[in-house]
């Protein structure tokens, strides 16, 4: 009897040791797997902020070159014109202390058009008989435009004018491209503004009538800015030279300059660039 109850207790005591024995290792695999979980969400977490730091950086890097423009880069090209960021040869700041009204400078190489270019805010006809520089009178004028156009060189057609005859001083040295030779070698003129160059391509030269240009056609019809530009293309004209090859073709997009001048002797006719 005390045998078979020393027996039963053996039992007993080794069944709860290995219950014991068991519960004791389950508690280390949990606290094993809750340790494993940990340190998977602590990586997680340093990955995903690593990512994060790199996109960041990366978009930063995207958006300083979107936002950055180069230094020396064609800006815009305009048919018959090229704007460029070049260095201005020209003090504005000078030039316009003496009189608000210059807002531009015209030069062609080789000729003596090397000039301010003014528009007066009341009066067409002001800088027929006045200077750009100090607006004083003088019988020899300014270069000029007129209101009807802008002064942003953006107008379908604008009309520079300058007087013909006083020595060779103004526009009378526009005449120079009666001369084919000139013509050939000579097929390009700059505008100079405060912030911008634009280098024109001379189309043609040639012997027209006294009209007023932007009185005469409304270039806001495409029909009409189309005519007037075949027109120029190819001038019904005894006096006249054309580039047949041009740089860029000639559209509805195209800024155009025109540059107007009399011609000695010849009151109702006119010689435009």
């Amino acid at each position: 009897m005390v045998n078979r109850s020393f027996l039963i207790y053996q039992r007993f005591l080794v069944i709860t040791l290995a219950d014991n024995f068991n519960s004791t290792d389950g508690r280390e695999d949990k606290k094993d797997r809750q340790n494993n979980k940990s340190k998977k969400i602590l990586i997680f977490i340093i990955v995903f902020i690593l990512v994060f730091v790199i996109v960041m950086a990366v978009l930063n890097v995207y958006n300083k070159s979107v936002s950055t423009p180069p230094e020396e880069t064609t800006v815009t090209t305009q048919t018959q014109s090229q704007q460029v960021t070049v260095e201005n040869p020209i003090d504005f700041d000078t030039l316009q202390s003496g009189n608000d009204e210059i807002y531009a400078w015209i030069k062609i190489d080789d000729t003596k058009v090397d000039y301010p270019i003014v528009q007066s805010k009341s009066d067409d006809a002001f800088y027929l008989r006045h200077k750009a520089e100090d607006k004083s009178w003088s019988s020899s004028g300014a270069i000029y435009t007129e209101l009807a156009n802008t002064k942003t060189f953006g107008d379908y057609v604008t009309v520079i004018y300058g007087h013909n005859g006083y020595s060779d001083s103004m526009f009378t040295t526009l005449h120079y491209f009666e001369k084919e030779e000139f013509f050939n070698s000579h097929p390009y003129f700059y505008i100079y503004t405060p912030t911008k160059r634009l280098k024109y391509q001379v189309v043609s030269a040639f012997k027209y009538d006294d009209r007023h240009i932007l009185n005469s056609f409304d270039f806001a019809k495409e029909e009409v800015l189309t005519d007037f530009q075949q027109m120029i293309q190819d001038p019904d004209s005894s006096l006249k030279n054309v580039r047949t090859e041009l740089d860029t073709e000639i559209n509805t997009k195209s800024r155009i300059v025109v540059l107007s001048t009399c011609i000695t002797n010849q009151k109702s006719s006119r010689y435009l660039v």
